[in-house]
């Protein structure tokens, strides 16, 4: 396990095949906590390449000096996280009401 946040990543390799490609990362948070936001692809056997760009939020936490998964949520399309834009966006910044 990681024990400098900068090092973490969703690189995953099974059988020589990198089945997991992390192609992007967003440190969101750091400290004894930390949440990192993913861009990756999956390997697709049937295709033999990867598929489509997905994303996933992580949080870790630091316990003896190493950074462990806590949780993560899984964002499975561009779809999907245009959706996330959109509602986060009308939250941070709502129409003005006077109008």
């Amino acid at each position: 396990m990681p024990s400098n946040v900068n090092d973490i990543t969703v690189n995953f390799e099974e059988e020589g095949v990198l089945v997991v490609k992390e192609l992007d990362k967003s440190i969101l948070t750091k400290g004894a906590w930390a949440t990192i936001i993913f861009e990756y692809q999956q390997w697709d056997n049937r295709k033999n390449d990867y598929g489509p760009v997905r994303f996933t939020i992580r949080r870790y936490r630091k316990m003896n000096d190493d950074y462990r998964q806590q949780s993560k949520f899984n964002i499975s399309s561009v779809e999907q996280a245009e959706k996330i834009i959109t509602a986060l966006q009308a939250w941070i910044s709502p129409p003005d009401a006077s109008e």
